[in-house]
């Protein structure tokens, strides 16, 4: 039974753990592209776009700074 124990307790804990890993990635990835729009709300909401289409095609985290100020360069508005 106390092996039981630390096996559930072990797998939640490394569950939780990447769990707030992506999470943070994500809150991270949203402050940059906010940060990258600054005060205009419509470039606010391209720029959450952007964010969402860097997703879907898979832009590695390296690139995704230079991508996402590429976008915010390129806005029209």
């Amino acid at each position: 039974m106390d092996y039981f124990i630390v096996v559930v307790t072990t797998v939640a804990g490394l569950y939780f753990h990447g769990w707030l890993y992506v999470r943070m990635r994500r809150w991270m990835d949203r402050d940059l592209a906010l940060s990258l729009a600054g005060e205009d709300v419509r470039k606010r909401e391209y720029m959450l776009r952007r964010l969402e289409q860097a997703r879907v095609q898979k832009v590695r985290r390296k690139a995704l700074a230079e991508w996402l100020a590429r976008e915010a360069a390129a806005y029209q508005g």
